[in-house]
C-alpha cells in the first residue's frame, strides 16, 4: 500500500529558535492520526510545513508516493491535495454554506459543483442548508462545514489544528466522532493536531506525542 504520509528528518526554525526537530514518522492511506501535544511544543508548525504554509529547512516530506517538499523541491499548497479545517473554521462570513463548500471547486462546472455541495452536505448531517450563512449556524454545524469544505476537493490528506477546541464538551465528544466515522467512511487519511488526550485517543488510529519540537 502506498504511504499516504512519509515524513524524514523535518526541522524547522524562526530567528534561532528550533520550533521542529528533526520528526520523522509514516502514515498508511486511511489512517488516522493525532499529534498530541501542549501549546508551543511545535504540532502547528509541523501541521504548516505539510500543509505548505511554511517552507521546511531541513528534510524531506511526502504526500501519496510524491515528494512535494525537500531538497530543491518544493510544491505550493494548492497543488499538494491537502484540505485543511482549522480551529475557528475559518468560514467566509459574507457567503452561503453552499459558496463556502465550493471555494475550492473553481475547476468544476456548475452541475458538477452542485451536485457536490449536495453530496458533502449529505455527508457530514446537513441537508438541505446550503442556502444559510455562517452566523445562521451553531458552533458544530460551522465545523461540519468546514468539514465539508475541506472534503470537497477529494484531497489526499486532511489536516485538522485543534478542530474541536472552541465546542463545549458534550458538543467536542459527539462531533470528533462523527468525524472519525466520516474519515473512516470515505477511507480518507486525517492528520489532527490537540493538546486533549480524551479527544487523541477518541479519534486517531496512531498517536505522537509532541515536546519543545
Amino acid at each position: 500500500m502506498t504511504e499516504a504520509v512519509s515524513i524524514k528528518g523535518l526541522e524547522k526554525s524562526f530567528a534561532g529558535y528550533r520550533a521542529v526537530k528533526s520528526i520523522s514518522f509514516v502514515m498508511k492511506k486511511g489512517e488516522i492520526g493525532c499529534l498530541l501535544g501542549p501549546s508551543g511544543c511545535g504540532k502547528t508548525t509541523l501541521l504548516k510545513l505539510i500543509a505548505g504554509l511554511e517552507s521546511l529547512d531541513n528534510g524531506r516530506l511526502e504526500i501519496g508516493g510524491e515528494v512535494v517538499d525537500g531538497g530543491r523541491i518544493g510544491i505550493p499548497p494548492e497543488k499538494r491535495g491537502v484540505g485543511m479545517v482549522f480551529q475557528d473554521y475559518a468560514l467566509f462570513p459574507h457567503m452561503t454554506v453552499g459558496q463556502n463548500i465550493c471555494f475550492g471547486l473553481s475547476k468544476k462546472k456548475r452541475k458538477e459543483q452542485r451536485q457536490t455541495v449536495k453530496a458533502m452536505l449529505e455527508l457530514v448531517g446537513l441537508s438541505g442548508m446550503q442556502g444559510r450563512y455562517p452566523h445562521e449556524l451553531s458552533g458544530g454545524q460551522q465545523q461540519r462545514v468546514a468539514l465539508a469544505r475541506a472534503l470537497a476537493p477529494s484531497p489526499r490528506l486532511l489536516l485538522l489544528d485543534e478542530p474541536f477546541s472552541s465546542l463545549d464538551v458534550s458538543m467536542r465528544e459527539s462531533l470528533s466522532l462523527e468525524v472519525r466515522d466520516i474519515l473512516k467512511s470515505q477511507g480518507i487519511t486525517g492528520l489532527m493536531v490537540t493538546h486533549n488526550q480524551e479527544e487523541a485517543f477518541g479519534m486517531a488510529d496512531m498517536i505522537g506525542v509532541m515536546s519543545h519540537g
